[in-house]
């Protein structure tokens, strides 16, 4: 026996014990799949609100200058939209400049924790299949080795061990489907949940500098309007009397 068929009869040794070790490991995958999703799935059920009423009556409180109702509202709601808010309007004293540059700030800092998990579900759901197919190839390499020494009454056993190998593939596509699934569904929530932060710093925004114009004595636009029509009338007449002094 050559050094060849030694290395050959190792090999197929090595498939046979590899082609069952890819199954346990799939299904050692979905498990863990399964944990991220509902963890998931629970951290942004803990966390869900309105905001779109949030934002209303965060409007209202701001249009009064109340930041400390302001804080109070946003620290009631569960949401992590509500928490980075709190956080940029510690800054309120430093001018709308710095409370966005902390809103930016804030977001990048929880983005960690709102895509936990998934890289993982990712990363599962393009690579699964190809695990399962794998052990599929190790299934088969071990069922056409058999197949080259049994005798013809064995046939059944090495189609058997064919179909076997299959179940590899099949069990492989069968965890990508959800960790694919959900990881679409979370990314989603996270965007959501960057737009909707963004929108309520908008409406601290705008409060801000309405702040900071009423204080340094803005005018409301109608009266600046009114101010620009008469401006030019009084000039007019102005000048009509001119000729009338001189003469």
């Amino acid at each position: 026996m050559n050094s060849a068929t030694v290395l050959m009869q190792k090999l197929v040794f090595v498939a046979q014990l590899a082609s069952s070790a890819v199954l346990y490991v799939l299904l050692a995958l979905s498990v863990i799949s399964i944990g991220v999703i509902i963890e998931r799935w629970w951290y942004f059920r803990r966390r869900r609100d309105d905001i779109d009423a949030l934002s209303d009556r965060l409007r209202k409180v701001l249009a009064k200058r109340d930041l400390a109702g302001a804080r109070r509202l946003l620290e009631a709601s569960p949401s992590v939209e509500a928490a980075i808010i709190v956080e940029a309007l510690d800054w309120w004293a430093e001018g709308p400049e710095a409370v966005e540059q902390i809103l930016v700030k804030a977001v990048r800092q929880r983005r960690k924790k709102f895509e936990g998990g998934l890289l993982f579900l990712g990363t599962l759901g393009n690579n699964a299949p190809f695990i399962g197919l794998f052990g599929t190839v190790l299934g088969i390499v071990t069922a056409f080795r058999e197949l080259g020494t049994a005798q013809m009454g064995a046939m059944g056993n090495v189609m058997s061990g064919i179909a076997e190998a299959l179940i590899a593939t099949a069990v492989g596509i069968m965890v990508a489907l959800p960790a694919v699934i959900f990881y679409n569904v979370f990314q989603k929530k996270g965007a959501d949940l960057e737009e909707q932060a963004g929108a309520l710093g908008n409406v601290v925004l705008a409060s801000m500098r309405s702040a900071k114009e009423g204080a340094n004595g803005a005018r409301p636009a109608r009266a600046r309007e009114a101010e620009a029509t008469a401006k030019p009338t009084a000039e007019r007449v102005e000048t009509s009397r001119r000729p009338e002094a001189e003469a």
